[in-house]
């Protein structure tokens, strides 16, 4: 069986699909958002509501800290454990997201990777701070191109691959791949950016009028250090304002730049997605009815 993924970019209604599929379908929804994952998070992620949750199950939800680190391995292994918990259930398993990395990484498996080396990392995080992204990331560029275009524009997956190319010799994109446990069949929303962008506007100064200043106030005291989690987008700018380094209306505007930014990023990212990819040129409500023939169509649903 191949198990559906429903990806596109932020804001683009993947999790209003999905729940309203599950009135219909039994499903369990395998959470691909590498925000999601943390506690307290909940505002800035529009994250499922508890009672949606209960309505609907939701993996990988709500499972760490935000002082832990989660590695896309990490991801790999609770998601393909949760996919079969979903199938021994008779159940169909949906994953959701728009992590583009995390989907990758279970459709096409994962470079069988050296475990971390923490204090080279430190030292990395130390170059990172002094030379600036772009200096360390043509480092890996002139070594793999290829591993640098994963890498993006993420300083956590930069240091990951500096630090397995200082170590060893070898960029990540050498080592052999482990071969994923499932085969997957994706469904990638596209709205037009014209229909996307009023969208993304509109929920971050949602997300400011519903608390978010508190809740990153709140996280702040929990995690003064500010670890990786707090750096997502929209928190990292609160963050900035709660610091004093510019006003509240600085702070939206800043994170409406950065989502718009992210948006971009992923339409580039699944606009190379490999497998069997169907793009729906529609997003929130007006996709339903494209997005549920396409489920009946391949799983009879």
């Amino acid at each position: 069986m191949e198990i559906p993924v429903l990806a596109g970019p932020t804001a683009s209604g993947k999790t209003l699909l999905a729940l309203r599929l599950a009135e219909e379908v039994p499903l369990e929804v395998v959470s691909a958002d590498a925000t999601m994952v943390y506690r307290g998070l909940d505002i800035g992620t529009d994250k499922p509501t508890p009672e949606e949750r209960a309505r609907v199950p939701h993996h990988l939800v709500d499972v760490l800290e935000p002082s832990e680190a989660m590695s896309v391995a990490r991801f790999l292994e609770l998601a393909e454990e949760a996919i079969a918990r979903v199938l021994s259930r008779g159940r169909l398993p949906l994953v959701v997201g728009g992590t583009g990395y995390y989907i990758r990484a279970l459709s096409e498996g994962l470079h069988d990777l050296p475990p971390p080396d923490p204090l080279l990392q430190e030292e990395l995080w130390r170059a990172l701070e002094r030379e600036g992204f772009s200096a360390l990331w043509e480092e890996l560029h002139r070594q793999s191109p290829e591993d640098a275009r994963r890498v993006g524009r993420n300083p956590r997956r930069l240091v990951r691959a500096l630090e397995v190319l200082r170590r060893t010799g070898l960029p990540p994109a050498r080592f052999p791949k482990r071969p994923p446990r499932f085969r997957y069949r994706k469904l990638v929303l596209w709205p037009e950016k014209a229909w996307l962008w009023p969208r993304l506007e509109a929920r971050a100064r949602s997300q400011f009028a519903r608390g978010l200043l508190e809740e990153v106030r709140g996280l702040l005291g929990r995690y003064p250090e500010v670890p990786t989690a707090l750096q997502a987008i929209g928190y990292k700018e609160v963050v900035g304002y709660l610091r004093g380094e510019y006003s509240l209306e600085e702070a939206l505007e800043r994170d409406i730049r950065a989502v718009k930014a992210y948006a971009k990023r992923q339409y580039t990212w699944f606009r190379r997605e490999p497998g069997d990819v169907t793009y729906l040129f529609r997003g929130g409500e007006e996709a339903y009815e494209g997005f549920r023939d396409w489920v009946r169509l391949y799983y009879g649903l």
